[in-house]
């Protein structure tokens, strides 16, 4: 969820990439404390690249989750097709060759971890975006996920209650307030919808 809301709404109506420099692409890994793999990495233009590949793919895959409902509307016009987003995960997460490590101390749980034959950091990142979107398009949470069609949101959200429509509280006051002045508006100018007679 962290990659694909690198697209985000920049709070004055148009669209944001936190990923369309390198000097952005440092910041957002960085600020990654969940990635083992991106400690202390400094993008470049390929690293940028892959990471940016890997986020096309995951998001051509959430349009495909919440269809037939409409995707987010940041990048729907451009995106790849279902069988290139695959490819292109698939390719990712294969990239860094890893075991399952199982670790038992005296006292305590056991507990998994991969092992890694890769030395490059930029090929574990990559491959770490791609396995964790690999996780969740495959996992229990993607039944919830959801593109948020709030006024100017552009957010994929996973659904925490039944009745969630939006990503955050304060899109569904935007929406809201839209469906409110739409109202307003069309019924001053006689296209709303019929009024009732008392």
């Amino acid at each position: 969820m962290e990659l694909a809301s690198t697209i985000r709404h920049d709070g004055e109506g148009g669209v944001v990439d936190d990923l369309a420099t390198v000097r952005g692409t440092t910041r957002w890994i960085q600020q990654q404390t969940g990635l083992a793999s991106a400690g202390g990495l400094v993008a470049d233009e390929e690293l940028r690249d892959g990471i940016v590949g890997v986020r096309g793919a995951v998001r051509a895959l959430f349009a495909r989750v919440v269809s037939p409902a409409p995707p987010s509307p940041a990048d729907a016009h451009v995106l790849m097709s279902a069988a290139e987003a695959l490819d292109r995960l698939n390719a990712a997460a294969a990239r860094e060759l890893v075991a399952p490590q199982l670790d038992w101390p005296a006292e305590g749980a056991p507990a998994a971890r991969l092992l890694s034959a890769e030395d490059d950091p930029r090929v574990r990142l990559v491959a770490a975006l791609a396995r964790d979107a690999v996780d969740f398009l495959s996992g229990p949470e993607r039944e919830q996920l959801r593109a948020c069609h709030a006024p100017r949101c552009v957010r994929y959200f996973i659904k925490s209650h039944g009745r969630q429509e939006w990503c955050r509280p304060s899109c569904g006051n935007r929406a809201r307030v839209a469906r409110h002045y739409e109202r307003t508006r069309g019924a001053a100018t006689g296209e709303g919808p019929p009024r009732r007679e008392p």
